[in-house]
């Protein structure tokens, strides 16, 4: 984390490559440019978080370049390990077993990425440990995967695209929401849960589809969310195309962000960090969907730092200078009555999102500063 008023650095490179090696040397060269040698790696369990992807998405990073990043802990003496925790929905990662399985259909095995894969928060994601939020507003303990927080050195290996609630994820969403065990993820959530407009609901059941809590039912004709079994995940509010499902609570995606990057404080204080994000099929979802929607921009590139608000605030920076692709989310939304757009990519994508909440609070608390330089390599 950077000094006060002072920016920090961030190392960034193309996606352009010919017969020097490929995108994983690029990436090595990248993650030894920013300066990870200079972490002691020596005999230190090295937890590398990132995203092994839904049954259906096929968005999500391939393991050529978490192999990348393994080869290169090795290469410093450490011992990696592959990381993530169980999701609060059901579906193909809701425990170990099944995380496990997926995570090998994506092709995470350990003879393709050089090292094992750990699922963070054990069999039902109820192995956490209690972790203090420094300077926490909103959380004062955070609910983290044990083995995370068992591994002496951190790495956030991260798929930089959009979210549906939170405008987009990056390092801070990867690290806060996907380190948080179950109950760290309910705690997250909970600030508001959706609500339906009658009057706009078609009955066309996507939401219900979307909802992994059983949630939604159509006794009436019209979407009904139980709101006792309802997670506040907000998934049925990205899915519904007539804006028929809204949260009622303002301040509840504000809330989320603020959590979420109090939640990587807590995973990051106190001991060494090192923050990747890999800016391609910039989907306006997150992975955890069991599809992938057409990407908004094109591939940008990628980028690291020892500042997560730094780096993700480069990363959002960049992609508002990219492009816009047709026949996108965002072309839809311009298609939609009430939908004010802006110029701003994570706003236009997801209206209700306060994206940069999450770099304000993340700055507030510590974590690191918003102020970057980008150094190209």
């Amino acid at each position: 984390m950077a000094e006060e008023n002072t920016p920090s650095t961030v190392y960034f490179t193309d996606f352009r490559t010919e017969r020097d090696g490929g995108l994983p040397l690029k990436l090595k060269n990248l993650i030894k440019k920013a300066g990870i040698s200079n972490i002691d790696f020596n005999g230190k369990f090295t937890a590398i978080k990132m995203h092994f992807g839904e049954d259906g998405n096929i968005s999500y990073l391939r393991p050529n370049y978490a192999k990348a990043v393994a080869d290169t802990v090795k290469e410093l003496g450490g011992k990696p390990f592959l990381t993530d925790c169980n999701t609060l929905y059901p579906g193909s990662r809701k425990n170990a077993v099944d995380h496990l399985d997926i995570a090998e259909q994506h092709g995470f095995l350990s003879i393709t990425t050089g090292c094992h894969v750990i699922i963070g928060d054990g069999l039902k994601g109820t192995d956490e440990i209690d972790v203090p939020v420094v300077n926490g507003e909103y959380c004062k303990v955070a609910h983290i995967g044990k083995a995370i927080m068992d591994a002496d050195v951190f790495i956030s290996l991260s798929h930089f695209k959009g979210h549906e609630a939170t405008g987009f994820g990056g390092a801070i969403k990867n690290i806060g929401m996907g380190c948080g065990s179950r109950a760290g993820k309910m705690a997250q959530h909970n600030s508001g849960k959706p609500m339906v407009n009658e009057a706009e609901c078609k009955n066309c059941k996507r939401c219900a589809k979307e909802c992994g809590s059983d949630a939604i039912s159509y006794e009436t004709g019209k979407a009904v969310i139980n709101q006792e079994l309802c997670k506040g995940c907000g998934r049925c509010i990205g899915a519904c195309n007539f804006d028929a499902i809204y949260n009622p609570n303002g301040s509840a995606n504000s809330d989320l962000d603020c959590k979420m990057a109090e939640y990587a404080q807590a995973v990051c204080y106190g001991r060494p960090c090192f923050h990747i994000n890999l800016i391609l099929d910039i989907s306006p979802y997150c992975d955890c969907h069991g599809y992938n929607d057409a990407p908004l921009i094109p591939n940008i590139g990628m980028a690291a730092s020892f500042d997560p608000i730094a780096l993700d605030q480069a990363c959002a920076d960049l992609c508002q200078k990219a492009m816009r692709f047709p026949n996108t989310r965002l072309t839809d939304n311009e298609k939609k009555r009430g939908i004010k757009m802006t110029g701003d990519l994570w706003h236009d994508s997801e209206p209700a999102s306060v994206w940069s909440k999450t770099l304000e609070h993340g700055e507030k608390i510590g974590l690191g500063t918003r102020k970057y330089t980008l150094k190209t390599v």
